[in-house]
């Protein structure tokens, strides 16, 4: 149902979109409910009871999710959760199952990726043709010697071979991990070395914002850091023959798809490692964080399912590379049959309506993006709806960051009247969102609908005491079945334990701010590890955020709190100016006053400062925490890694500035 979008200043709470009633009916997740009331004689009234009975009795629902989506086990679970316990929870013990065979179930004509880069057309493979494909290639890893539990790895863009070459891995029970080609080969050899892979899936390289990009001296190099290589499979994408004397115990691509054999799938139990994904790195090695093949096959299940409302029917897309966790959740949309569409580029070349484009030309119908590049559309002044056919799109997702109303206000605008907008937040570290969508439940700018099924979600203030209606640090109170498993490498378990558990004992702690509506809506204001504390009063980043790049003149912004446990510090506003734009006084006056008007006179900045660029990890992050190391004085290469940087030079302001007020204070 469409409602008039309010074109005045947009305040967080207000109504944006409703469901119809017969959207309501049809959804996923109302399915769902008349399967438990006819099949478990269970009843709920509203989505909070709903998600109040997931939280509560787990093993129940839990069960639910592998009963109602079919799941096929090749050994039958005998308990569910044994114990509720955080760090070390188990589940569905004696299941045998394998991922890969709950995403290849579909074997017709049915497009089951559609592909498109910035230099290649329009493509598609057939659901049959991806099953033949993934045959070949897990023939021929096995012809490499991979079996159950050995790690392959890719360095690979994000195009139809990656995922054939991760759904071969899965198929034998061998373990995958993936970085996109564009990271430095510090960053993939600090990933890879960790899990000793035996097979490297590269490319010969890639093209990007309308530049080719060689790769084939820094596949080299990675071999030669990777003694536990025993082959490489080179896919040639820059060109049709590369050169590879260079290169040891190469394979092209085209040799593997000629191998023949029958697709077996391994049976592995509940908890074998799927797929290890990386933490930022930031500070130091990225932890090497491993999930299993049962509890993603659940979570992207329902989450997709129930959450996102997608049926075999979409066309699901979401932008991302490889090296991001959220290339995982995209490639999940296969264990529902549906078409998973693939974009390899830019989202700026050449120019930003080109995921516009690829949404017209696919009949997409769910788009998924970050909140940093819906507000660049913004700014940019595009208008998706006005501009493209966008007749079949019926979800918009947006994560990585938090969605400020004026984001909300600007999708229903300027994409779409009747549209599912979820804003979601998660994390590697599970692989999927806490909060998230909910297509029964209305819109209302700013806020994320609702709290995940299975998910104990928790405000905590700092004693370890829920709140509602008041910003807190994210907790999880009961354990979740995309939970890492473990991270490589830790054999004692204390890096896990530190990493979640050590606040609140028992408790999983992310490392965000949260606010819990009466109602169960959401409102993330970015990490806890960098608040903003003026006078006691703390307060998220992203509130910052949003008022001081909604001023046109200004492109982007990092904001630090230099203060410290028990002091004050100052607060530092760091700007990225419009290219005609320069930070004269008259600018920072209206900086200021803005934020002075709109959040409140404790948070006007102490100084204000140009910069070129903001620092961002690979995955496009604002590196708030080591920024606000380096100018406390910790030494750069202690704060940060410049291969965890996906703009190196970036930094270089920050520890000048860091030099200099040190100087100014000896």
């Amino acid at each position: 149902m469409e409602r008039e979008v309010p074109t005045e200043p947009i305040s967080e709470g207000t109504l944006l979109w409703q469901p119809s009633e017969e959207q309501k009916a049809q959804a996923n997740i109302s399915r769902y409910l008349r399967w438990l009331k006819e099949e478990k004689g269970l009843a709920f009234g509203s989505y909070e009871d709903l998600w109040q009975w997931s939280v509560t009795d787990l093993e129940a629902f839990w069960a639910s999710i592998w009963d109602f989506f079919g799941v096929k086990a090749h050994r039958p679970y005998t308990q569910v959760l044994p114990e509720r316990c955080m760090p070390g929870t188990h589940w569905f013990a004696g299941a045998e199952l394998n991922y890969a065979e709950h995403a290849l179930w579909r074997r017709d004509d049915q497009p089951a990726v559609v592909f498109k880069s910035e230099v290649k057309s329009l493509s598609s493979l057939t659901y049959a043709d991806l099953y033949s494909q993934v045959a070949s290639v897990a023939a021929g890893l096995r012809r490499l010697g991979i079996g159950r539990g050995d790690r392959v790895v890719a360095c690979m863009p994000n195009i139809p071979q990656t995922l054939v070459a991760f759904l071969a891995t899965a198929s034998i029970g061998a373990v995958w991990s993936s970085c996109s080609p564009e990271f430095g080969i510090r960053s993939v050899v600090d990933r890879f070395q960790q899990i000793e892979p035996k097979v490297l899936f590269a490319v010969d390289g890639y093209h990007y914002n309308g530049k080719p990009y060689e790769r084939l001296a820094a596949v080299a190099e990675i071999q030669h850091h990777l003694p536990t290589l025993e082959a490489t499979v080179l896919v040639p994408y820059l060109g049709d023959h590369p050169v590879t004397a260079d290169l040891g115990n190469v394979t092209l691509w085209g040799d593997l798809l000629g191998e023949t054999g029958e697709l077996l799938f391994e049976p592995v139990p509940f908890e074998h490692p799927l797929w290890v994904l990386y933490s930022s790195g930031t500070t130091g090695v990225p932890k090497a964080i491993v999930q299993g093949h049962g509890g993603i096959l659940l979570e992207h299940l329902k989450a997709l399912s129930l959450h996102l409302d997608l049926t075999a029917e979409d066309r699901f897309f979401w932008f991302t590379t490889t090296g991001w966790m959220m290339w995982n959740f995209l490639i999940s949309g296969l264990l529902l049959g549906m078409t998973v569409l693939l974009y390899d580029g830019s989202p700026g070349h050449p120019d930003m309506g080109a995921l516009w484009r690829f949404a017209e030309e696919t009949g997409m119908t769910y788009f998924g993006t970050s909140a940093p590049y819906i507000l660049a559309c913004q700014k940019e002044g595009i208008e998706p709806g006005r501009q493209f056919d966008l007749s079949s799109l019926r979800g918009l997702g947006s994560t990585g960051a938090p969605l400020p109303p004026e984001g909300f206000r600007w999708v229903y605008e300027k994409v779409k009247k009747d549209l599912l907008l979820g804003s979601v937040s998660g994390g590697t570290d599970v692989c999927t969102a806490f909060v998230l969508s909910c297509p029964t439940l209305s819109v209302h700018a700013g806020e994320i609908q609702c709290r995940g099924l299975g998910a104990r979600v928790e405000a905590y203030d700092e004693e370890g005491h829920p709140m509602v209606e008041e910003v807190g640090e994210l907790v999880l109170t009961e354990p979740l079945p995309s939970m890492p498993l473990f991270f490589w490498n830790d054999p004692d378990g204390q890096r896990y334990q530190a990493s979640y558990f050590d606040t609140f004992p028992g408790v999983w702690r992310h490392g965000d701010w949260i606010k819990i509506g009466r109602k169960g809506s959401c409102v993330i204001y970015g990490r806890s590890d960098s608040t903003l504390n003026r006078a006691g009063v703390r307060m998220g980043s992203s509130e910052f955020y949003r008022v001081v790049e909604e001023l046109p003149e200004i492109v982007d912004s990092l904001v630090v709190d230099t203060g410290q446990l028990g002091s004050e510090g100052r607060l530092l506003l760091f700007v990225v100016p419009s290219s005609d734009v320069s930070l004269d006084e008259r600018l920072q006056a209206r900086i200021k006053e803005k934020l002075r008007q709109e959040i409140s006179p404790r948070y006007v900045p102490d100084a204000i400062y140009a910069v070129s660029d903001i620092p961002r990890t690979l995955n496009q992050k604002k590196l708030e925490v080591p920024v606000k190391r380096i100018l406390a004085g910790t030494p750069p290469e202690k704060a940060v890694s410049p291969d965890a940087i996906s703009n190196p030079r970036s930094i270089n302001f920050f520890i000048d500035l860091a030099r200099s007020l040190g100087e100014a204070n000896s």
